[in-house]
């Protein structure tokens, strides 16, 4: 949808919006393959509350009016301080798991850590997402990482497989939130034509998941840290997994102080429409505007003439109406109903396929007769080599989700379909070089279509209700990866259906992401 040069866009012309005034709207920009923004708001044309709808509009002029700047520099490396430990912290309770299951006795569920970080990262979700919405970004932003840093390094001391598991769940909680905060962050700030930062920010994704890689190979390979049976391992001689859960909890942790002490984050500017605080929303701009150099022509005299905004919260905002009024928000519309459905389907189907992949993948491959005896070293250099390729998947997945015929959705179709290709294809893996081949492949690839998932999420839903909706879609995928650990309990490895499951399941999370109603490319979140 683009204009000749010089025509003026009428996106409300022919509708009546109580309650606003007429504003100015601004000469649509043309947009290209290396400038993907034009002057529409995605959520424009949908039978939302006028006045946001105006407001917002006007907010993204003035956005895109002081455009990048460095401090958006650092929310980028800030924020994806957030993505990599999400990421980290999945993978830690995975490699730690082992070797404290061995030091506690092999007494009690072998699989419970898994269980344990995905029910954190759940009630995270959902309580991090929620309360971004109530009570702001800011105070949610600034907390969570300090609660999953704390609580990682009281988990490297825990005595016994049950407290480590407690620990491991708090964890998941404080970690459980910054999916949906970082992003969220993030693109309130975002000019409309930078918005394809949000999909290259997921490399941070990779890069923890590196972090984690690095972290164990040089903790769990020695054998002064590693005992090797059940029988005489002790604490003293089985170190590496404490080892693994300090460093990172400090890293963790050395992270949470400079996000609060760097960025100093205000509170974004549409939280705030929301509130009706037009004052503060121009007051945020006018700062970063002075502080940069700047011009803003945005002022709270144009937000007030818009009306007031009566759809984003309820009477009282800490009562059980406010959550249903961040419910109903999400299927205000056919469309955004529509769009909200297919997103959280998207999730829960990645959060089945990815993890059920990698529990079942070991035994299948052993009982087709692969020859995968590597040693402990060569087990974890792979290990950080697959992980470490996933970092660029993400850079693929920016330039591509930016290019006019791919936009976000064929972005996340091509990502799923060629990962699924490389599913099937390892079922014929018979090598050690074969299996870290693969798997580095399959790192790089489902990451150009998790990278997109990630950044299309929060860049279609209301802003008012975007939190919520993010944190329910990180749920419903950390739901599935708790029946994942289940399935990998019960489930019969010595057949391929596992296999051919998860690339089924993939092929499907393509060709739901080509039917998503909305296609951010060219448009400005709302």
């Amino acid at each position: 949808m683009e204009s000749r040069p010089g025509t003026k866009e009428k996106p409300y012309e022919g509708r009546s919006i109580r309650g606003a005034v007429e504003s100015p709207t601004p000469t649509r920009v043309s947009s290209d393959d290396s400038h993907g923004a034009g002057g529409e708001d995605i959520l424009a044309l949908q039978d939302l509350d006028p006045a946001m709808n105006r407001k917002m509009h006007l907010v993204n002029n003035a956005i895109d009016e002081i455009g990048w700047t460095p401090y958006h520099t650092q929310l980028f490396f800030l924020n994806g301080f957030g993505y990599a430990v999400d990421s980290l912290v999945l993978l830690l309770q995975s490699v730690i798991a082992g070797a404290a299951f061995r030091e506690f006795g092999e007494v009690g569920y072998d699989k419970g850590m898994t269980i344990a970080v995905y029910v954190g990262m759940l009630v995270g979700a959902l309580f991090w997402g929620l309360s971004a919405d109530v009570i702001g970004r800011r105070f949610a932003f600034n907390i969570s990482l300090v609660v999953c840093s704390v609580a990682a390094i009281i988990a490297g001391g825990m005595p016994n497989w049950a407290s480590l598991g407690f620990f491991i769940a708090l964890v998941g909680f404080g970690a459980g939130g910054n999916l949906i905060l970082d992003t969220t962050v993030f693109l309130e700030y975002l000019p409309g034509d930078k918005q394809w930062v949000l999909t290259l920010m997921a490399a941070w994704w990779g890069f923890g998941q590196a972090i984690t890689g690095f972290i164990a190979w040089g903790f769990l390979v020695p054998e002064k840290w590693n005992c090797s049976s059940v029988e005489t391992c002790s604490r003293a001689s089985n170190m590496g997994w404490r080892y693994v859960m300090f460093s990172s909890g400090a890293l963790v942790f050395v992270m949470s102080v400079l996000r609060v002490t760097v960025i100093r984050l205000k509170e974004t500017p549409k939280y705030l429409l929301g509130l009706g605080e037009d004052d503060k929303v121009v007051e945020t701009f006018q700062y970063l505007a002075a502080r940069y150099g700047r011009s803003c022509s945005l002022t709270a005299e144009k937000l007030n003439a818009c009306g007031v905004v009566t759809s984003a919260h309820s009477k009282n905002r800490f009562s059980l109406g406010e959550t249903l009024v961040h419910l109903r928000g999400l299927f205000s519309t056919r469309q955004i109903a529509i769009s909200t459905i297919l997103i959280w389907v998207s999730w829960a189907m990645v959060g089945l396929a990815y993890p059920l992949f990698y529990v079942f993948l070991p035994s299948y491959l052993e009982s087709r007769g692969a020859d995968r005896n590597v040693s402990t070293f060569e087990s974890w250099r792979n290990y950080a080599l697959v992980n470490v390729s996933s970092i660029f998947g993400p850079f693929l997945a920016g330039w591509m989700c930016n290019r006019r015929l791919l936009g976000r959705r064929y972005t996340m179709l091509i990502g799923a379909l060629t990962t699924a290709a490389f599913f099937f294809a390892y079922t014929s893996v018979r090598t050690a070089a074969q299996d870290a081949g693969f798997g580095c492949a399959i790192g790089f690839s489902l990451n150009v279509y998790y990278g997109t998932l990630y950044a299309y999420t929060p860049e279609v839903l209301p802003s008012a209700h975007r939190a919520t909706g993010n944190g329910v879609a990180v749920a419903c995928n950390r739901v599935m990866g708790i029946l994942s650990a289940v399935i990998a309990t019960v489930g019969n490895t010595s057949t391929s259906a596992p296999i051919f499951v998860c690339g089924g399941l993939l092929v499907a999370m393509g060709l739901v992401s080509a039917a998503f109603p909305f296609e951010p490319y060219g448009r400005r979140s709302s």
